[in-house]
Protein backbone atom coordinates (compact mmCIF):
# COMPACT_ATOMS: atom_id res chain seq x y z
CA UNK A 1 0.00 0.00 0.00
CA UNK A 2 0.93 3.48 -0.88
CA UNK A 3 -0.10 4.96 2.32
CA UNK A 4 1.55 2.21 4.27
CA UNK A 5 5.26 3.42 2.39
CA UNK A 6 4.29 7.65 3.54
CA UNK A 7 3.54 6.50 6.62
CA UNK A 8 6.89 4.43 7.16
CA UNK A 9 8.87 7.30 5.60
CA UNK A 10 7.09 10.24 7.57
CA UNK A 11 7.43 8.17 10.82
CA UNK A 12 11.72 7.37 10.13
CA UNK A 13 11.93 11.57 8.87
CA UNK A 14 10.40 12.35 12.48
CA UNK A 15 12.57 9.82 14.51
CA UNK A 16 15.93 10.31 12.81
CA UNK A 17 18.13 12.45 14.41
CA UNK A 18 15.77 12.09 17.64
CA UNK A 19 15.73 9.61 20.38
CA UNK A 20 13.14 7.08 20.90
CA UNK A 21 10.69 7.80 23.15
CA UNK A 22 11.68 6.68 27.15
CA UNK A 23 8.50 5.31 27.67
CA UNK A 24 8.41 2.98 24.37
CA UNK A 25 9.92 -0.38 23.98
CA UNK A 26 13.33 -0.66 22.03
CA UNK A 27 12.24 -1.04 18.38
CA UNK A 28 9.00 0.91 18.75
CA UNK A 29 8.04 4.39 17.94
CA UNK A 30 4.82 5.99 19.11
CA UNK A 31 3.05 8.17 16.74
CA UNK A 32 -0.12 10.29 17.66
CA UNK A 33 -3.51 11.24 15.77
CA UNK A 34 -5.61 14.53 17.29
CA UNK A 35 -8.61 14.72 15.00
CA UNK A 36 -12.78 14.34 14.79
CA UNK A 37 -13.94 11.32 16.45
CA UNK A 38 -17.39 12.47 17.89
CA UNK A 39 -19.43 15.27 16.49
CA UNK A 40 -20.45 15.65 13.12
CA UNK A 41 -17.24 15.14 11.37
CA UNK A 42 -16.82 12.10 13.39
CA UNK A 43 -17.15 9.99 10.29
CA UNK A 44 -14.26 11.65 8.47
CA UNK A 45 -12.19 11.30 11.59
CA UNK A 46 -12.85 7.63 12.14
CA UNK A 47 -11.96 7.01 8.32
CA UNK A 48 -8.93 8.54 8.60
CA UNK A 49 -7.38 6.82 11.10
CA UNK A 50 -8.95 3.50 10.04
CA UNK A 51 -6.49 4.40 7.02
CA UNK A 52 -3.92 4.56 9.34
CA UNK A 53 -4.29 1.61 11.61
CA UNK A 54 -4.44 -0.46 8.45
CA UNK A 55 -1.03 1.34 7.66
CA UNK A 56 0.43 0.86 10.83
CA UNK A 57 -0.50 -3.06 10.73
CA UNK A 58 0.80 -3.51 7.69
CA UNK A 59 4.08 -2.13 8.46
CA UNK A 60 4.58 -4.06 11.87
CA UNK A 61 3.08 -7.14 10.04
CA UNK A 62 6.50 -6.50 7.69
CA UNK A 63 8.39 -6.65 10.88
CA UNK A 64 8.44 -2.67 10.77
CA UNK A 65 10.63 -0.22 9.25
CA UNK A 66 14.28 0.45 8.82
CA UNK A 67 15.42 3.19 11.04
CA UNK A 68 19.14 3.23 11.34
CA UNK A 69 19.98 -0.37 10.43
CA UNK A 70 17.23 -1.21 13.20
CA UNK A 71 13.71 -2.79 12.80
CA UNK A 72 11.21 -0.38 14.00
CA UNK A 73 7.44 -1.06 14.64
CA UNK A 74 4.94 1.49 15.11
CA UNK A 75 2.19 2.06 17.80
CA UNK A 76 -0.62 4.41 17.07
CA UNK A 77 -2.28 6.88 20.13
CA UNK A 78 -5.42 8.32 18.69
CA UNK A 79 -7.16 10.79 20.62
CA UNK A 80 -10.63 13.06 20.13
CA UNK A 81 -10.26 16.97 18.98
CA UNK A 82 -14.17 17.08 17.37
CA UNK A 83 -12.46 19.24 14.82
CA UNK A 84 -11.48 22.01 17.47
CA UNK A 85 -7.92 23.61 16.92
CA UNK A 86 -7.29 24.44 20.15
CA UNK A 87 -8.22 20.70 21.58
CA UNK A 88 -5.74 19.49 18.50
CA UNK A 89 -3.10 21.63 20.40
CA UNK A 90 -3.57 19.95 23.71
CA UNK A 91 -4.36 17.00 22.72
CA UNK A 92 -0.39 17.05 20.70
CA UNK A 93 0.63 18.34 23.72
CA UNK A 94 -0.59 15.76 25.88
CA UNK A 95 0.76 12.89 23.42
CA UNK A 96 3.96 14.69 23.42
CA UNK A 97 4.08 14.95 27.73
CA UNK A 98 2.20 11.26 28.07
CA UNK A 99 3.43 9.30 24.64
CA UNK A 100 6.31 11.18 24.07
CA UNK A 101 5.31 10.53 20.42
CA UNK A 102 8.08 11.62 17.66
CA UNK A 103 5.11 12.62 15.11
CA UNK A 104 0.82 13.87 15.59
CA UNK A 105 -1.09 13.15 12.33
CA UNK A 106 -3.69 15.70 11.88
CA UNK A 107 -6.81 15.39 9.44
CA UNK A 108 -7.68 19.19 9.53
CA UNK A 109 -5.90 22.56 8.82
CA UNK A 110 -6.92 24.09 11.94
CA UNK A 111 -5.43 22.03 14.03
CA UNK A 112 -2.69 21.78 11.78
CA UNK A 113 -2.04 25.30 12.07
CA UNK A 114 -2.51 25.35 15.71
CA UNK A 115 0.75 22.62 16.36
CA UNK A 116 2.69 24.80 14.22
CA UNK A 117 2.78 27.36 17.09
CA UNK A 118 4.64 24.91 18.84
CA UNK A 119 5.91 21.37 17.18
CA UNK A 120 9.85 22.60 16.20
CA UNK A 121 9.87 23.76 20.21
CA UNK A 122 8.67 20.48 21.50
CA UNK A 123 10.42 18.41 18.82
CA UNK A 124 7.83 16.20 16.94
CA UNK A 125 6.44 16.29 13.00
CA UNK A 126 3.49 17.35 12.17
CA UNK A 127 2.06 14.90 9.97
CA UNK A 128 -0.30 17.25 8.11
CA UNK A 129 -3.02 15.65 6.38
CA UNK A 130 -4.74 18.75 4.35
CA UNK A 131 -3.95 20.45 0.94
CA UNK A 132 -3.79 24.02 2.31
CA UNK A 133 -1.05 25.05 0.28
CA UNK A 134 -0.16 27.54 3.45
CA UNK A 135 0.96 24.81 5.63
CA UNK A 136 3.73 23.91 3.62
CA UNK A 137 4.34 28.09 3.00
CA UNK A 138 4.72 28.70 6.28
CA UNK A 139 8.46 27.10 6.30
CA UNK A 140 8.01 24.61 9.70
CA UNK A 141 10.96 22.62 9.28
CA UNK A 142 9.11 19.81 11.24
CA UNK A 143 6.29 19.44 8.96
CA UNK A 144 5.06 17.30 6.16
CA UNK A 145 1.91 17.68 3.90
CA UNK A 146 0.80 14.33 2.74
CA UNK A 147 -1.62 15.19 -0.05
CA UNK A 148 -0.95 17.77 -3.14
CA UNK A 149 -2.33 21.00 -2.49
CA UNK A 150 -5.37 22.15 -3.62
CA UNK A 151 -4.80 25.42 -5.51
CA UNK A 152 -4.44 23.44 -8.97
CA UNK A 153 -7.50 21.76 -8.90
CA UNK A 154 -9.05 25.23 -8.14
CA UNK A 155 -8.00 26.95 -11.69
CA UNK A 156 -9.05 23.34 -13.12
CA UNK A 157 -12.76 23.06 -11.20
CA UNK A 158 -13.11 27.06 -12.46
CA UNK A 159 -12.14 26.70 -16.00
CA UNK A 160 -14.33 23.68 -16.88
CA UNK A 161 -17.03 25.01 -14.71
CA UNK A 162 -17.21 28.11 -16.91
CA UNK A 163 -16.57 26.76 -19.96
CA UNK A 164 -19.29 24.21 -19.58
CA UNK A 165 -22.15 24.93 -17.43
CA UNK A 166 -22.15 28.91 -17.16
CA UNK A 167 -20.99 31.83 -14.61
CA UNK A 168 -23.26 31.88 -11.84
CA UNK A 169 -21.78 30.23 -8.78
CA UNK A 170 -23.84 29.07 -5.69
CA UNK A 171 -21.18 28.30 -2.52
CA UNK A 172 -22.13 26.26 -0.14
CA UNK A 173 -18.73 25.83 2.05
CA UNK A 174 -18.25 24.96 5.33
CA UNK A 175 -17.02 26.99 8.62
CA UNK A 176 -14.15 25.50 9.56
CA UNK A 177 -10.72 26.39 8.92
CA UNK A 178 -9.98 24.29 5.65
CA UNK A 179 -13.73 25.65 4.02
CA UNK A 180 -12.81 29.44 4.46
CA UNK A 181 -9.70 28.98 2.65
CA UNK A 182 -11.12 26.91 -0.28
CA UNK A 183 -13.52 29.32 -0.19
CA UNK A 184 -12.18 32.20 -0.33
CA UNK A 185 -9.75 30.79 -3.31
CA UNK A 186 -12.63 29.44 -5.51
CA UNK A 187 -14.30 32.59 -4.96
CA UNK A 188 -11.08 35.12 -6.28
CA UNK A 189 -10.08 32.40 -8.96
CA UNK A 190 -13.99 32.17 -10.21
CA UNK A 191 -14.32 36.14 -10.41
CA UNK A 192 -11.14 36.81 -12.13
CA UNK A 193 -12.32 34.51 -14.96
CA UNK A 194 -15.61 36.59 -15.69
CA UNK A 195 -17.87 34.44 -13.29
CA UNK A 196 -20.20 35.62 -10.74
CA UNK A 197 -20.88 34.57 -7.23
CA UNK A 198 -24.52 34.79 -6.64
CA UNK A 199 -24.93 32.71 -2.98
CA UNK A 200 -22.45 32.40 -0.39
CA UNK A 201 -24.12 30.42 2.33
CA UNK A 202 -21.26 28.46 4.46
CA UNK A 203 -22.67 26.03 6.81
CA UNK A 204 -21.52 24.31 10.15
CA UNK A 205 -21.75 20.73 10.10
CA UNK A 206 -20.32 20.24 13.53
CA UNK A 207 -23.63 21.40 14.87
CA UNK A 208 -25.81 19.80 11.67
CA UNK A 209 -26.52 17.19 9.61
CA UNK A 210 -29.31 18.81 7.67
CA UNK A 211 -28.16 20.76 4.80
CA UNK A 212 -31.65 20.92 3.33
CA UNK A 213 -32.55 24.60 4.19
CA UNK A 214 -28.94 25.93 3.66
CA UNK A 215 -28.77 24.29 0.13
CA UNK A 216 -32.25 25.13 -0.63
CA UNK A 217 -31.69 28.97 -0.22
CA UNK A 218 -28.39 28.78 -2.40
CA UNK A 219 -30.44 26.66 -5.22
CA UNK A 220 -33.01 29.86 -4.76
CA UNK A 221 -30.37 31.70 -6.49
CA UNK A 222 -30.79 30.13 -9.44
CA UNK A 223 -26.82 29.26 -10.12
CA UNK A 224 -25.54 27.56 -12.83
CA UNK A 225 -22.83 25.71 -10.69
Amino acid sequence: MIIARKLGQAVAAATLGMSLSAGAMAGEVNIGFTGPLSGGAALYGENTLSGLRMAVAEINAAGGFDLNGEKTTVNLVPLDDRYSPAQAATNAKRLKQESNVSAVFVPHSGGIFALQDFNEKDNFLVMAYSSVPSITEKGNSLTLRIPPTFDGYVRAFTNYALEHEGKKLGMGGATHEYAKIWGAMIKKEWESKGGEVVSDNPMDYNKSADFFTGVSRIISESPDV
